[in-house]
């Protein structure tokens, strides 16, 4: 069974323990720590009560186990304890992102909802004609990030829950097609050059197209906004065996490289101050990491500061 049981006499002797339970398995401050904690445990359930501890080990890989103790009773008397060990690093990391997320998506939306209610109150007080377009544009600007932030939102929850998925043969023709349209009417395109690789257009992929465009949409976007006016986005497909992968490649600002591996978080952001500035919710990536995993697909990003970043998504052909 996946949990360590022990299992001690009323002197508090460990008579009995599983595999998941052989402390041998641990480095030696994890097991002394485990073992201590175990002691403790089997004293609280010796005296008739039930207790409760964790043990977080940083790793790597950081690990997570839950530990709880149980008095064994035979006619009123204590004869024993029994203590379990769960591992409980999944349960524990995925409670963190969801503190992690609530607290983000509140500051997230606190921001332009506070922004929005200044710069309204504002101009119910003020008739200066050059004020009350400056302030109009900036209002314009805050609820158009505050329903971009809404959208990006319900997109995740859609996605997680796969309602709305209609799964079938997708030209990347018409993907690469919607990207570009999409970017054309967000002006996310303006002054940078947008080209498609033609050879391989002919290709499909077995997968819902609204999910496949938003995300090569979204890595459009990215990368428009981490370039300079002027500079040009690739956007490329080929066949690989049975797969098909689709890049989009910019000249742009790069990403560090420590930063890779954090960039699908959600509300993530390399660079904090130019996203807001550009509107972006910090949602994009993580977008595109939900339509990846439900097309069965996988995701590769190479970057280098200063020269840009391709971002490679594989997709089983259809």
């Amino acid at each position: 069974m996946p949990l360590g049981i022990l299992v001690a006499d009323a002197a508090g002797q460990v008579f009995f323990r599983n595999q998941f339970a052989m402390l041998e398995q641990f480095d030696g401050q994890e097991s002394v720590l485990l073992d201590n904690k175990v002691r403790d445990l089997i004293a609280t359930a010796l005296d008739g009560g039930s207790g409760e501890e964790m043990a977080d080990f940083w790793g790597p890989p950081r690990r997570t186990f839950e530990l709880r103790s149980l008095p064994v009773i035979v006619d009123g008397e204590s004869a024993g304890a029994t203590v379990v060990i769960e591992d409980v690093t999944e349960r524990s990391r995925l409670n963190q992102v969801r503190r992690d997320f609530v607290a983000n998506m509140s500051h997230e939306l606190r921001t332009p909802v506070g922004a929005i209610s200044v710069l309204a109150e504002t101009l119910l007080t003020n008739n200066d004609p050059d004020v009350v377009a400056r302030l109009s544009e900036r209002l314009h600007r805050e609820s158009f990030r505050l329903g971009n932030t809404i959208e990006d939102l319900l997109a995740l929850s859609r996605l997680e829950s796969g309602e709305d998925d209609q799964f079938d043969e997708v030209l990347v023709a018409d993907i690469f097609a919607d990207a570009k349209e999409r970017a054309a009417q967000a002006s996310v395109g303006h002054s940078i050059e947008l080209t498609t690789e033609q050879a391989e257009l002919g290709l499909t992929i077995y997968g819902d197209r609204s999910q496949l465009s938003a995300a090569v949409g979204n890595l459009v976007d990215n990368a428009a906004k981490y370039s300079e006016p002027g500079s040009r986005i690739e956007l490329a497909a080929r066949a690989l065996g049975d797969s098909v992968e689709l890049s989009v490649t910019d000249h742009g600002v790069g990403i560090p490289e420590g930063e890779l591996e954090r960039i699908f978080e959600r509300f993530y952001r390399v660079d904090p101050a130019r996203s807001r500035q550009t509107g972006g919710t910090g949602l994009g990536l993580s977008i595109v990491r939900h339509v990846v995993r439900n097309h069965r697909g996988d995701i590769h990003v190479e970057s280098r500061e200063g020269e840009g970043s391709t971002f490679t998504l594989r997709f089983p052909q259809g």
